[in-house]
């Protein structure tokens, strides 16, 4: 084992993979796979996603920051949800920034001139394959009237609110706010900031478990 504190990629023998359920956004599969060489294998079924962005976008002066949250309503958890804007990574071989441009653009009406990456997240490791990257976005501005994107769905109710990015953390550690990527992504602004910025990696830095894989690119024997 490495001195290094980091998750790795570990691929089992998957001796069977089944496909259970085509869906718009993601799939359902059934691995059947050996834990261990000689060993009984066993059956694991789980979502394979496409991956996702989500964006803490920050105005403000140097300790006194803002976070925009959108407030929005989500039909599997039956709630109205304050998150930080976010989107499938459902354009081939699209450049996680580039996503995190579309998804500012069509939720929030903003560009920013300035990216990093916050965090990499697999949000429910053993059910589902989804890993989003959370990118920091600064130097904001605003998208003139005439070129905003108009919403739909559920987008089309969304709100948008400035809230300080302290109060947010605050939030989040009362048990306010129950978004994943939104947690991880105010508590890794804050933490950060805390620093000086100084740990925040490149917008083009390595994203090791990028994986939103086709189950049929599974390795199987």
């Amino acid at each position: 084992m490495s001195d290094r504190l980091a998750d790795s990629d570990d691929f089992r023998r998957v001796v069977r993979a089944d496909r259970i359920h085509d869906g718009r956004i993601f799939d359902i599969v059934g691995d059947t796979v050996e834990l261990s060489p000689g060993t009984e294998p066993v059956r694991r079924e789980y979502m394979v996603h496409p991956g996702a962005v989500a964006i803490v976008a920050l105005r403000g002066e140097p300790g006194a920051e803002q976070v925009l949250l959108v407030r929005q309503y989500r039909h599997a958890s039956r709630a109205q949800m304050f998150e930080i804007p976010a989107g499938l990574l459902d354009v081939p071989g699209e450049d996680p920034v580039e996503a995190g441009r579309r998804e500012l653009f069509e939720e929030a009406d903003l560009v920013a001139d300035s990216w990093h990456v916050l965090a990499d997240t697999l949000l429910s490791p053993g059910a589902t394959n989804e890993c989003v990257r959370v990118l920091l976005a600064r130097d904001l501005s605003e998208v003139p009237d005439a070129e905003r994107h108009e919403r739909e769905d559920e987008e089309a109710e969304m709100i948008s609110t400035w809230v300080p990015l302290d109060d947010a953390v605050r939030a989040v550690l009362a048990g306010d706010l129950h978004n994943g990527a939104t947690s991880i992504g105010l508590l890794a602004a804050a933490a950060s900031r805390s620093r000086g910025y100084a740990d925040l990696r490149g917008p083009d830095a390595p994203w090791t478990l990028r994986r939103y894989r086709a189950a049929e690119g599974t390795p199987t024997e």
